[in-house]
């Protein structure tokens, strides 16, 4: 399923659609977000490099960890970091945020930060203004699909490092511009759901068409030590995708991590557990039970033949009170012999009237 959100972030928007966006949520219970953010990072790479996605490049924002991590990272995966300059951009907001590095370079205290050589890194002197942050996002990535139709997707790897120097209504008015930006493919961030108040979670989640929970893992077993030690091995995925036509589709994944590589893996559902879930919850029972479904099956519905010798006679309402009895007479002695048997006996309300098949649907006009 998480194969899936990937996907959907490698095919992109249609022509006058917002940019797809994906929240990544964690928190210290299941402190797994920034290895799923890896996790979609590389995937989506994977497509870009390869020519097999939508956005022909990827601007790579940090503000939790350096890029030289970034490049250890696609090695480790199996990308070209070499080649990774035709389709990758790094805007650094890790190494010196506040700009004071360089403020201290200019006079002569510290030397020049060392930025990652192999990848192509440009260093952000303070995120706090974040109309500058936007300019240099779009700049990274025109510089890699042009002024033309083609393009680019943005990954940010912490709101919860942005919300640290600005407000949440300039980081929103930030991602909205991104996601309604022409050029813009898909955009997919993390955020650290436990450090901030519900109002901001629901604010960044309602802008995206993507929502995926990093969760611990649920266990039967109750034992705290297990359960302690299991929630920094494996976890549960949680992920919600709008769909165009206003549905919404729920997936559920565990993961485990093995050698700093997350690997998912679908959760088997029992056949009750499925046909429960079919059931919607009311507050009537739905059920039938064995007598009820024995009544039920003695019912003898009008006009059905029951496959007996016996011919039926059906009183249709039009026939004279001498074949009115003799039906009476008939039926008293089914009835005598099929007791306990449901039955259904239509009576017209006089033999004058015409039947419903006869009827002038005009009779009523005068004309």
């Amino acid at each position: 399923m998480a194969d899936a959100v990937c996907r959907v972030l490698r095919d992109g928007a249609l022509e006058g659609e917002h940019a797809t966006s994906l929240t990544i949520n964690d928190s210290v219970d299941s402190p797994f977000g920034p290895t799923v953010f890896h996790y979609v990072f590389t995937q989506l790479s994977s497509f870009i490099s390869s020519g097999k996605s939508q956005s022909r490049g990827i601007v790579l924002v940090t503000f939790s960890r350096s890029p030289s991590i970034t490049a250890e990272l696609l090695k480790n995966r199996g990308i070209d970091v070499a080649g990774s300059h035709e389709w990758l951009r790094v805007l650094d907001c890790y190494t010196d945020p506040l700009g004071w590095k360089e403020r201290l370079k200019d006079h002569g205290v510290i030397k020049t930060p060392l930025t990652e050589a192999s990848l192509n890194v440009t260093v952000c002197k303070d995120v706090r203004k974040l109309d500058d942050l936007f300019s240099q996002i779009l700049t990274l990535g025109k510089g890699l699909v042009g002024d033309g139709k083609n393009r680019f997707s943005v990954a940010i790897d912490s709101l919860t490092e942005m919300i640290r120097h600005t407000s949440l209504s300039s980081v929103a008015c930030l991602l909205s511009n991104l996601r309604s930006h022409a050029q813009v493919s898909s955009i997919f961030w993390l955020l650290h759901s436990d450090l901030h108040d519900l109002k901001a979670v629901a604010a960044f989640e309602y802008m995206s068409s993507m929502v995926a929970n990093v969760k611990p893992l649920t266990s039967e077993n109750t034992d705290k030590f297990y359960l302690l030690e299991q929630s920094y091995k494996r976890g549960e995925f949680h992920a919600s995708l709008k769909r165009r036509n206003g549905r919404v589709r729920v997936m559920r994944e565990e993961f485990s991590i093995e050698n700093s590589l997350i690997k998912f893996t679908s959760i088997a559902y029992g056949e009750n557990a499925v046909a429960q879930s079919l059931v919607p919850k009311v507050q009537f029972n739905l059920q039938l039970s064995d007598k009820e479904r024995s009544d039920r099956a003695k019912v003898v519905l009008p006009f059905e033949h029951q496959e007996t010798e016996k011919s039926v006679q059906i009183y249709d309402g039009r026939k004279s009170d001498k074949h009115e009895s003799n039906g009476a007479s008939v039926e008293k002695s089914k009835k005598q012999e099929d007791s306990g048997r449901g039955e259904i006996i239509y009576f017209r309300d006089s033999d004058d009237e015409m039947p419903d098949s006869d009827e002038d649907p005009d009779d009523d006009l005068d004309i």
